[in-house]
């Protein structure tokens, strides 16, 4: 015979939990549950009904079935509450099931594996899943790995945009390593990332009407560590310009979107195109967008100028100083069918004379930083084919510079306080 606090169960399989529609009566009674609870009702309804069960000191049978009574109507009140998905004053009431007892929301499959997952390590993974990639994977395969002393959980297939990797110490059932990812659309993103995009934007003299768009989150905890590390990636865009945002944990590291030319240092405008037209010898590319990327995690502010053509300005402040770059993107890179192939192209880069090199390169110095090259060492690297430097010892100052294999200039930056 069950025991009476197992009848909770039938409860949960009749109306309005069952495969039928969620018709608006059921949503008006789980609203009705969930105003009782906010209230405090519940809480102090509970708190009544034990004192008076003490203060009556019911024989042990009776409190059995009163105890048994308040199980069912706790379970079902709980279950009431998990299984909707209802709007409360304009916000999502979000399940109450996942958090007190986030076990429950874990999926499995008949994998026999699963017969290895003790208790705690259902709750580690649970827990994880929920708090770290904001949603609950099938779990597909559970193996143990007796060599490493680890149980290894997968969730999810490998090729998916969602997907789970999970090693439990077998002994103490503790988290040792997590590999997790999650695509989602804009829409499934939690609050509180959505509800700084406009300030961070703002920030950066982005424009913060840009609308999110799409989401991609990556968990990762690696040996050693105490507890895993989340980056959730924001695309935002718009009919005019496009943006970025990541998070490690709930903390913005690096904010990108494109600027109004309006917003951005006219002095520096007006260099960039300088040194677009001294490097490309052409004065009507066009300013296609202005583009601002500001990466705290990395230390830098980087602006990129695009013009037509695919030719490019970039400055980087950092930590280190001042980056400053002019790029030709076309022709950058080849493609060869076998090695033999880039060994070969390797070795006409690597046969390019320096005379050759500062013919070409030193007038374009000259041009766009008003610098005489002639001092500046040449210093080639055999494992970086097609880029030199060009250095003055004494100054530290430096210019890298990459060709291809007609000696054509196609990027030049400098790394100095400029």
């Amino acid at each position: 015979m069950k025991h009476k606090d197992d009848e909770w169960e039938k409860v949960v399989r009749q109306e309005p939990f069952a495969a039928s529609p969620f018709t608006e009566e059921h949503k008006q009674n789980v609203l009705r549950q969930v105003a009782w609870l906010k209230s405090g009702s519940a809480q102090k309804m509970s708190d009544t009904g034990v004192k008076s069960a003490e203060q009556k000191k019911l024989p042990n049978q009776h409190r059995r079935r009163f105890r048994s009574r308040r199980a069912v109507m706790a379970y079902t009140t709980i279950a009431a509450v998990a299984t909707a998905v209802i709007l409360w004053n304009g916000q999502i009431v979000e399940p109450v099931i996942g958090k007190v007892y986030p076990t429950a929301a874990l999926q499995y499959t008949d994998d026999a594996g699963m017969s290895l997952l003790t208790d705690k390590m259902k709750k580690n993974v649970a827990v994880t899943m929920r708090d770290y990639l904001g949603k609950q994977l099938l779990i597909t395969k559970v193996q143990d790995l007796p060599v490493s002393g680890r149980v290894y959980v997968e969730a999810g297939k490998e090729g998916d945009e969602e997907y789970a990797l999970i090693w439990l110490d077998a002994a103490t059932g503790n988290l040792r390593e997590v590999q997790m990812r999650r695509e989602m659309s804009a829409s499934e993103l939690e609050h509180r990332y959505l509800r700084q995009v406009s300030s961070l934007l703002q920030g950066i003299g982005g424009d913060p009407a840009l609308k999110p768009v799409s989401a991609k989150r990556y968990v990762s905890m690696k040996q050693g560590e105490l507890e895993p590390k989340s980056y959730t990636t924001l695309m935002l865009e718009n009919e005019k310009s496009y943006g970025e945002i990541i998070w490690v944990q709930d903390k913005a590291i690096s904010v990108s979107g494109d600027l109004d030319p309006k917003q951005v240092s006219q002095t520096a405008l007006a260099y960039a195109e300088d040194s677009i037209e001294a490097f490309t010898g052409n004065a009507d590319l066009d300013l296609i967008s202005i583009h601002r990327t500001k990466d705290d995690e990395n230390g830098r502010d980087l602006i990129t100028f695009s013009f037509e053509n695919h030719y490019f300005v970039q400055t980087t402040e950092g930590t280190l100083g001042i980056n400053y770059a002019v790029i030709d993107a076309n022709s950058y890179q080849k493609d060869y069918t076998t090695w033999e192939e880039v060994e070969a192209y390797h070795e006409k880069l690597l046969q390019v004379k320096e005379s050759t090199l500062r013919k070409k390169v030193e007038p374009l110095i000259k041009k766009i930083f008003k610098v005489d090259l002639q001092a500046y060492k040449l210093h080639r690297n055999t494992e970086a084919p097609g880029i030199v430097t060009f250095e003055l010892e004494s100054t530290r100052d430096v210019f890298q510079i990459r060709y291809n294999e007609d000696a054509r200039i196609t990027m030049i930056t400098r790394d100095a306080n400029l």
